[in-house]
């Protein structure tokens, strides 16, 4: 069910200009807009890729659309979106909406943490995990993740030591490039969709250490393709729906190449798993 915008909160940093904005819940959601300058694809992106996450038990974001309506756009001026040198409005309707894990004036939320640091997060087990993924997808970004402290209760990892009961977990964010972003195509690149510090890598030793998501990823259901592509708002989709049922068979094909690609990797770019061996 779509949520309606209730409060402007601020714009994110970034090429897609989202803006934070608190809904109807109480919650608070990074909101990126269908007419953003990096595409309206963008959004498709971010919804396949959310759910796709979320079966491989890697730590996303929830997801859903968020309505602005007019009244909400006529209230709040302010959001706009830079275009060169002139502002360009967002129209009403359905947009994709990210929800924050924690609350943002109350616990703080990092996109770097120190070394030390980076190396106790209870679900680290997730960098590997979601490598998986963007090898997969062909992301060719950088990998994207934040960082906050939780309760471990709800933060559980599918790989790893059991977490402490308090501690830093990171959240996987930021999938509108998966796909090659709104060229939807697939380009590998050993050195494409890798997270800068590799350090989260030290604990490679071989393909098995890619399970079990090298196994979910080749036997991944069609029912979840499926599932996905219905709840994309129609608004999303427009002339695009041909291209999108390509792009989702040209994924289920690559079910099988993700330990190629993780092979490719460790030969162009053998710094990232040190301890490959």
């Amino acid at each position: 069910m779509p949520l309606r915008a209730r409060t402007l909160i601020r714009k994110m940093r970034g090429g897609a200009q989202a803006h934070l904005i608190e809904a109807e819940d109480g919650a608070f959601y990074v909101v990126k807009f269908t007419n953003n300058p990096q595409h309206r694809r963008i959004l498709i992106n971010e919804w396949l890729a959310s759910a796709f996450l979320h079966y491989l038990q890697i730590h996303v974001p929830d997801v859903t659309p968020i309505e602005l309506t007019e009244d909400f756009l006529a209230s709040n001026p302010e959001l706009y979106l830079s275009v060169g040198p002139r502002r360009e409005s967002v129209p009403a309707g359905l947009h994709f909406g990210s929800r924050m894990a924690v609350h943002p004036d109350r616990v703080a939320i990092f996109d770097f943490l120190p070394e030390k640091l980076l190396g106790k997060i209870e679900n680290r087990a997730d960098f590997l995990g979601v490598l998986v993924f963007d090898k997969w997808a062909s992301n060719v970004d950088s990998r994207q993740a934040v960082f906050f402290r939780a309760r471990a209760k709800t933060w559980t990892p599918l790989k790893g030591e059991a977490p402490a009961r308090v501690g830093f977990f990171a959240q996987m964010i930021d999938h509108g490039f998966a796909f090659n972003g709104p060229h939807w195509q697939f380009h590998d690149s050993p050195i494409l969709g890798l997270y800068f510090r590799t350090s989260v890598y030290h604990s490679v030793r071989s393909l098995d250490s890619f399970q079990p998501w090298l196994d979910m990823v080749r036997n991944f259901p069609v029912e979840v393709f499926d599932s996905a592509w219905k709840q994309i708002p129609r608004a999303w989709v427009q002339e695009d729906e041909e291209p999108l049922e390509e792009l989702l068979q040209s994924l289920l094909e690559r079910r099988t190449h993700v330990e190629r690609l993780l092979e490719d990797v460790r030969r162009e770019r053998a710094s990232a798993f040190p301890n490959w061996r």
